[in-house]
């Protein structure tokens, strides 16, 4: 596949705000409001999404870096959107805009970068590192 044609391509996906994604839950904070690591694994997520069905069977991708600012906070029962765009890809690497709104705006915004790797390889290499 020709992997440029994903430049500028997105995908979205709603999560609601329940009691195992607040901040006092995950122990990032003492709220009860959405943690940002909830709101970062939300946006990892759809960004992985984006780009899953164009892979090979056998592979997934990683995520190796993100830049995200979390600026609003957003209450349990809240239903928050994120959304992922490519911006640049060589069919390996990804780097992907990432966004997340609830009801009342914007909550967080930034960059997500992601790798396509061999799932088995992977794996195997992760098992290895405890021998």
């Amino acid at each position: 596949m020709d992997f440029q044609k994903l430049i500028g391509k997105k995908f979205e996906q709603y999560w609601t705000v329940t009691p195992d994604l607040l901040a006092s839950t995950v122990r990032s904070g003492t709220l009860d409001v959405f943690a940002t690591p909830s709101m970062i694994a939300l946006m990892e997520n759809t960004a992985m999404l984006l780009v899953q069905q164009y892979l090979e069977e056998g592979f997934t991708t990683v995520g190796t870096a993100v830049n995200i600012k979390h600026v609003n906070p957003s209450p349990q029962g809240a239903v928050v959107r994120a959304e992922a765009e490519v911006l640049e890809t060589d069919g390996r690497r990804f780097l992907f805009k990432v966004t997340a709104w609830d009801q009342a705006g914007l909550i967080g915004e930034g960059t997500h970068e992601r790798f396509a790797v061999n799932k088995n390889s992977l794996l195997n290499k992760a098992y290895s590192r405890l021998v």
